[in-house]
């Protein structure tokens, strides 16, 4: 069959990314049309990664446009950061994750997370900036402390692709910090600028709970691309997730997203599913001031033994039901980064005045 330009850019206006909520062709995701008489190719370039959605996409197309031969692709680039602040060298993005809250899951979130971006093809780290509470070494199952090639810098320990630094490395992990705020601030500081992190697209910050200290280093100092904000659907947990979106607010670091965790129970003897904590707190919550509901996790005993055991769900059981949905949330986390402002700076020549 015969296509003219047109129909198909048409065609291709009709397909909505489920991620980005665009059409192919407002989101800048078509990269070159090419038609040779019947011989229609066309290549899509995704600026998230979604190794895993790339075949499904593939399909929509082509059962579109019968006949042509449809490539997709994914790259990740640099974006916006707050004003005046450098980017982190060996870093694309940094994306903190909050909660307001303790005891919502936003630990087990970020490791599943990160993971999931990684499973679709990006290059992932991790920063566990809880330094009074670091739980990404048990949950990484990361064992050793960090080796230093100059004496000055550190190098990120190793776990299922993910490169991860915490002060869990530094200290026993039975021995209580019992530090000031000057000093964790100092920490985190060392940690994020003093770790070679090696040509990341992603660095995922677990922060601790509260609006304290090392929140406001995180908006100071530290070039956020975007935050995402977890809650469980209680009242007692909106309430906390409020402020750490009103924070984000305050220090202009926009936030991508909300992910609702704990969502529903699932027993595991019979499967029946219920709303234990209340339903819907995530969602409202981001109806509420415009955000974007990224996904919901359920309270499954299999994700807290998972996390426990060293093997978050999404590596051990990498094809579930649950860390499909991980994967959701990862890539349209991913996507609604990608439609923000890019950060082109390392594009520019330096220009260097030499005196004459």
């Amino acid at each position: 069959m015969t296509y003219t330009r047109e129909q198909i850019e048409q065609t291709l206006k009709s397909i909505i990314d489920p991620h980005t909520e665009l059409d192919l062709l407002s989101a800048n995701s078509v990269k070159d049309i090419n038609i040779d008489g019947d011989n229609v190719k066309i290549q899509i370039n995704l600026g998230y990664p979604a190794s895993s959605w790339h075949r499904q996409l593939i399909d929509i197309i082509t059962t579109k446009i019968e006949g042509a031969e449809v490539t997709v692709s994914s790259d990740t680039v640099a974006h916006k950061v707050q004003e005046g602040i450098k980017p982190l060298k060996g870093v694309k993005n940094i994306i903190a994750i909050a909660s307001g809250k303790g005891g919502v899951g936003k630990s087990t979130l970020t490791a599943n997370f990160a993971l999931a971006l990684s499973a679709e093809g990006a290059r992932v780290g991790v920063l566990d900036a809880d330094i009074y509470g670091p739980s990404q070494p048990r949950m990484l199952g990361i064992n050793g402390r960090p080796t230093s090639k100059d004496g000055k810098s550190l190098e990120p320990l190793s776990s299922y692709k993910l490169q991860v630094m915490s002060i869990g490395f530094l200290v026993d992990e039975e021995s209580p910090m019992i530090w000031r705020g000057p000093m964790v601030t100092q920490a985190l500081e060392q940690m994020l600028h003093n770790t070679e992190w090696d040509d990341l697209d992603y660095l995922i910050i677990d922060l601790p709970p509260g609006t304290g200290d090392t929140q406001l280093t995180l908006a100071q100092k530290v070039p956020v691309s975007g935050s995402l904000i977890v809650t469980t659907p209680q009242d007692i947990a909106l309430l906390d997730a409020r402020k750490a979106y009103k924070m984000f607010e305050k220090v202009d670091i926009p936030v991508l997203g909300v992910v609702e965790n704990m969502s529903t129970h699932i027993c595991s003897n019979c499967g029946h599913e219920e709303h234990i904590f209340g339903s819907d707190g995530g969602r409202k919550m981001a109806e509420q001031y415009s955000l974007n509901f990224l996904g919901s996790i359920p309270l499954d005993i299999s994700i807290r033994e998972n996390a426990d055991s060293g093997q978050p769900t999404v590596v051990a059981d990498s094809d579930g039901a649950i860390t499909e949905k991980y994967k959701l949330i990862a890539r349209k986390a991913a996507a609604k980064l990608a439609l923000r402002k890019k950060d082109f700076s390392d594009k520019f020549p330096n220009i260097v005045i030499h005196p004459g």
